[in-house]
């Protein structure tokens, strides 16, 4: 089996939808002789927004420690070995053959998830390099989560909001307990959780876990100091210690609560102020992309992959401190059907902006010309066009030097814009 044979092997898996549950991925794990037992220290972050950017700084900061580091996450925006990467690089192509070939006939038995599938995969190769630390971001949930099969030391929990609700239930306490059920006795839990309704049942977590709870905001308090696009700054006290002035290469105050908790797991175990420091600054290093990243100046170029109301407020929130510092404000969105479409585009209004709707390359995806009437309702002026390419193509003729482009509401449509370039001025 070679790498193209794998991926079409793995991504028909998605026929299988979601199947919360362990037992599949149990039993692939076992076929790979229980990689997830040998995994080093273990880091799990769940959470409904934030996970990424945690988990990110988390690896980036034991990694400029000298650790050897495993990061899982998902979705990938360009390429699947995205997914798993040790000290910032990715799976090599023909070692997923190698473990798609060994799983093989289990998936098929079983009726595999491609997330299980992925999942064992990722755990196999980090086990097999024997690294020292492992940070696995959650899928979606925690409970039933594939990724629940580890046994974390530390856990951290970034925000709770409304996503996946068919699933996790449509309450915030209904889905912090799904998220906090990641939580293993004897754990050490950083929580960012503020709701009040959705921070008791991780309370409630850690306490039948007898595992330590440090929440943001109590145990430990954040400031920012300064935020430009691509640039934050902020400060973190927590009951040892004061970070002044820390640097990290995002855009948005939002981030810094996610930051706060990477540098509460960090201090837990041990690492330095300076690693903490380094690694922050060196962020992107990890993989980490499309996070409100300037892809392109003159005009302004943000990719974005926020794709829930409460990421997208988050988005639209740091941008309209920077609205008047441009003509024209355009957004290119695309959306899962499964999201609020009309609270996302009543927070976009905000800005007024001018909208440009497209359909996303996936089967869940909300038709361009129903996301471009919910546009239209609101009173925005509205584009639509079938496919990510030509709304791109069609800003690329018409965005100036003074505007900024937005571009933002799904990982399918941040990664259809880098698969083919990004932004290109000569594309119209």
């Amino acid at each position: 089996m070679n790498y193209q044979e794998a991926l079409d092997f793995l991504y028909p898996l998605h026929r299988f939808g979601i199947k919360p549950g362990l037992e599949r991925v149990f039993g692939l794990l076992a076929v790979l002789g229980s990689p997830h037992r040998r995994l080093g220290t273990i880091v799990h972050v769940s959470g409904t927004n934030g996970k990424g950017t945690t988990a990110a700084a988390i690896a980036a900061i034991f990694q400029a420690a000298g650790k050897k580091t495993a990061l899982y996450t998902s979705p990938h925006l360009v390429d699947f070995t995205e997914r798993m990467r040790i000290n910032g690089g990715c799976i090599p192509h023909e070692l997923v053959a190698t473990y798609c070939s060994l799983i093989k006939s289990r998936v098929e038995e079983s009726h595999t998830t491609f997330f299980e599938a992925t999942t064992a995969i990722a755990f196999a190769w980090f086990a097999s390099e024997h690294v020292e630390v492992t940070i696995v971001e959650t899928g979606m949930g925690g409970r039933l989560d594939a990724t629940n099969v580890v046994h974390a030391d530390y856990v951290a929990i970034t925000s709770i909001g409304q996503d996946h609700t068919a699933w996790l239930g449509s309450t915030p306490a209904l889905i912090a307990a799904e998220k906090a059920a990641i939580i293993k006795k004897g754990s050490q839990v950083f929580s960012a959780v503020t709701d009040s309704e959705a921070a008791m049942p991780v309370r409630t977590a850690a306490e039948c876990c007898e595992a330590p709870l440090s929440v943001l905001g109590i145990d430990a308090h954040c400031h920012v100091d300064s935020e430009e696009i691509g640039r934050l700054e902020l400060s973190v006290r927590t009951a040892k210690h004061q970070y002044e002035r820390l640097t990290v290469p995002l855009t948005g105050a939002f981030h810094a609560s996610n930051i706060s908790l990477a540098v509460m797991v960090a201090e837990t175990a041990g690492i330095d102020e300076s690693s903490i420091r380094n690694g922050l600054a060196n962020l992107l290093q990890t993989g980490y992309r499309a996070r409100l990243e300037k892809i392109a100046a003159n005009p302004d170029v943000l990719l974005d992959v926020s794709h829930n109301a409460n990421g997208i407020e988050e988005t639209v929130n740091t941008l309209a401190r920077f609205r008047n510092r441009y003509r024209n404000l355009f957004v290119l969105i695309g959306l899962a059907s499964d999201k609020n479409a009309t609270a996302i585009v009543k927070h976009l209004k905000r800005l007024s902006c001018r909208l440009v709707a497209v359909s996303i390359p996936s089967e869940r995806s909300i038709p361009a010309l129903e996301l471009g009437g919910i546009g239209e309702a609101e009173d925005i002026p509205t584009m639509v066009f079938s496919s990510p390419l030509d709304g791109l193509g069609y800003l690329s003729g018409i965005a100036e030097a003074e505007d900024l482009v937005l571009v933002t509401g799904s990982f399918y449509l941040a990664g259809e814009v880098l698969s083919n370039g990004g932004w290109n001025k000569e594309m119209s």
